[in-house]
């Protein structure tokens, strides 16, 4: 017994180092989601620009949607912000906004300042609907397919190159299972 207590901290070393070797390979970005295969969770808010227009997942219905998570205290929205502006371009893809936890007059200014790329955008100034899609920070982006069933959850910036391997092989998929009326 006295034998195997003297090894016992070299068998913590070397499992410890197991789990972080193992930490290693995976994608930070690639974060699950248990919310991926399944509805929009129902919500009920106000645009960003318009404090009276209330939205819900209805409105989000009957094409591909994508759901971007953004605030101004974000550097990294800054970064992502100019290639979205490009994405809402797509004739593919409708392109909404989440102002997460953010304060009303700042993000519709944000918007003025680098050009609006939204159809519009939630405000969710409490957090709730991040919370309810698992939020853990902005930017994140969700895809949406035409049934309102989430499809993808992004967390990161969305540039050219992640636009290629993440988001474009997905669309392509989810346009042609719509024509077929999947």
């Amino acid at each position: 017994m006295n034998k195997l207590i003297r090894f016992l901290p070299l068998i913590l070393v070397i499992a410890l180092g197991v789990v972080l070797y193992r930490g290693l390979s995976l994608n930070p970005q690639e974060m699950p989601s248990a919310l991926v295969g399944n509805s929009m969770p129902t919500f009920n808010l106000s645009t960003l620009n318009n404090a009276n227009k209330r939205v819900t997942q209805a409105d989000l219905l009957g094409d591909i949607v994508l759901i971007n998570v953004w605030a101004t205290w974000c550097p990294t929205c800054k970064y992502e912000h100019p290639y979205l502006v490009d994405v809402a371009k797509n004739p593919k893809v409708k392109l909404y906004g989440l102002n997460y936890k953010d304060d009303r007059v700042a993000g519709q200014q944000w918007l003025v300042d680098y050009e609006d790329p939204y159809i519009f955008s939630i405000f969710d100034e409490e957090g709730t609907l991040g919370l309810d899609l698992g939020v853990y920070g902005a930017p994140e982006t969700f895809v949406i397919d035409h049934h309102g069933v989430i499809r993808k959850r992004f967390a990161g910036a969305i540039d050219t190159r992640v636009w290629r391997s993440e988001f474009e092989p997905l669309i392509e998929q989810l346009i042609v299972e719509k024509q077929q009326g999947k």
